[in-house]
């Protein structure tokens, strides 16, 4: 008898090491919420559909390799409907973390949910993938465990002035001209610096109302001062009204590049005016980023290419994939890599895995700040657009950075007139 229960202690012991060591664990909990109801449901759901779509991707290869396991764990996810509230954000990440016993976080969608749920995700020591939050706020807090993938809103327009660097480096003049909110303050401030940093004049630095539809003050100005270039703008409609009154008034300028409008399909109905304006976004399936690509910067490429990401979920949810979308698929394709290096799920394995990696992804480059803003995203460059005409009709270009570019930049803005 004693040499019975001596056995049946000695599994029951066995039991639990292999359960510490996690050797027992057959699948990876990851928790988010998502804005099923709310203000933010639409953009959510596509977040929600990429990040669907890579963990089918990786399950139909049997799951994450963790080589301290000698295994491979599928993934499952837990989730609920946060109704674009912070206050519920907050309670349903520590319920994944204390209930559900998720091994890691994605954020949940936007800079003010996701600067919510960090607080959770720090204080229980869990990593936690920001997709969907540009916010660079979120990284100045310290937090150790969060780690940004879009690329910050203070990297929004800079990328316009290395466009303007690289195919006119006699380029001097910038004006920048933005709207009153709180979003295009923060980034057309952003670029005003990067600008004076790299030898530009900022000729002209003026914010207009929300809701202005006569620009002619500004442009009147901004004649005067002649700028190489006119970068700012806000949201769609005061973007689609400036555009238009730029061309308009035949303002003779290089470069245009606008936040928001340009982007959205629907600017190619004021025609013309569209044509050679610039904008930029967190990724456009046309974007040809490649493991040629990957390879000429020296760095390792990573995952499916954009042409399966691109065919794969237009095949699955029957539209073409937006930037919110690829943005989910890749916070779960980065939390994969960071497991597969560290080879293991403990978190700060993964932490560490997390701050080495510099990687190159049909979305981009993927590398982490590890100074002050601990975790932001450092390696992620914004694509930008620029709409061209091709057989007669308006159709968006990528043109920067170069190892994303579908066709070359029309340069200048005013050579269509």
């Amino acid at each position: 008898m004693r040499k019975f229960l001596s056995v049946v202690l000695g599994a029951f012991l066995c039991l639990g090491l292999m359960s510490s060591l996690g050797l027992a664990k057959d699948k990876l909990v990851i928790g988010f919420t998502m804005s099923q109801t709310g203000k933010l449901n639409a953009e959510s759901k596509d977040q929600y559909n990429g990040l669907k779509l890579w963990a089918d991707w990786v399950n139909a290869k049997g799951g994450i390799y963790v080589k301290s396991m000698n295994k491979k764990l599928p993934v499952e996810f837990r989730y609920y409907d946060d109704e674009s509230s912070k206050d519920r954000v907050q309670q349903l990440y520590v319920r994944l973390i204390n209930e559900d016993k998720a091994d890691f976080l994605i954020s949940p969608y936007s800079s003010g949910l996701t600067a919510s749920a960090a607080v959770i995700a720090e204080q229980y020591g869990k990593i936690m993938l920001a997709t969907g939050a540009a916010s660079d706020k979120i990284f100045a807090k310290g937090f150790t465990h969060v780690f940004q993938i879009y690329t910050p809103a203070s990297r929004y327009l800079t990328g316009a002035l290395d466009l303007l660097k690289a195919a006119d480096p006699q380029a001097k003049k910038v004006a920048i001209i933005y709207e009153q909110s709180n979003f295009a303050k923060s980034v057309a401030t952003a670029a005003k610096n990067y600008a004076e940093k790299k030898g530009f004049e900022v000729v002209l630095f003026e914010s207009y109302a929300k809701g202005t539809t006569d620009f002619t003050s500004f442009l009147n100005k901004i004649a005067a001062k002649k700028p190489d270039a006119i970068i700012g703008g806000g949201h769609f409609a005061d973007g689609e009204t400036f555009a238009k009154q730029i061309y308009e008034q035949k303002i003779k300028v290089k470069l245009v590049s606008l936040l928001v409008a340009p982007a959205v399909p629907k600017f190619a109905e004021i025609g013309d005016a569209a044509l050679y304006v610039t904008a930029p976004s967190q990724w456009e399936p046309l974007a040809k980023y490649t493991e040629e690509a990957a390879k000429k910067l020296g760095i390792p490429w990573y995952g499916p290419t954009g042409e399966w990401f691109t065919k794969n979920y237009k095949e699955r949810y029957n539209e073409d994939p937006g930037y919110h979308a690829a943005g989910g698929f890749v916070a779960g394709l980065v939390l994969q890599k960071a497991i597969e290096d560290a080879g293991s799920i403990d978190s700060e394995k993964v932490r560490k895995a997390l701050e080495k990696m510099d990687i190159m992804t049909f979305y981009g480059r993927i590398k982490f700040d590890t100074g002050d803003y601990y975790g932001r995203q450092m390696g992620h460059e914004m694509v930008y657009l620029q709409w061209q005409k091709k057989n007669g009709k308006l159709v968006k270009e990528v043109v920067w950075p170069l190892e994303a570019r579908s066709a070359d930049l029309v340069y200048p803005y005013y050579k269509k007139y």
